[in-house]
């Protein structure tokens, strides 16, 4: 059996979204130590927020052949939602560039934590071969 054998079952989305969450809370200390705007911080934690919060919903929607209606919800939903976040990003940075950049960063980095954690959730599991 190989790490990357594939097809696996899907993983627990739990300790993934603790370790961006974690980058979140983290940077609270940093960006008030640092003397960057807390609205920053502000913003990205609802972001944050609502990523996850969609991110629930949607792991709650059937999938399969027996319901291609809510799979493509799912689909559809899980590939807006970070792009639809970053968008709102873009527009902030935009129009104030000393709000927008501290949170892009932040949410950055907590979305770079969440991927790699669910990379080796996955990769750590067990193969259904």
């Amino acid at each position: 059996m190989s790490v990357f054998s594939t097809p696996r079952p899907l993983p627990n989305r739990r300790i993934p979204a603790i370790g961006g969450t974690i980058v979140v809370l983290v940077a609270l200390p940093v960006i008030l130590l640092g003397g960057w705007r807390l609205g920053s911080w502000v913003l990205v934690a609802a972001l944050w927020a609502a990523f996850q919060a969609i991110g629930l919903v949607l792991q709650r929607l059937p999938l399969g052949m027996g319901s291609l209606a809510s799979a493509g919800v799912v689909a559809f939903g899980r590939m807006f939602r970070g792009a639809g976040l970053v968008a709102i990003l873009i527009a902030i940075t935009v129009s104030d560039t000393g709000l927008g950049v501290t949170a892009a960063i932040v949410y950055g980095i907590a979305f770079t934590v969440e991927f790699l954690l669910s990379l080796l959730v996955y990769f750590g599991g067990e193969s259904n071969q």
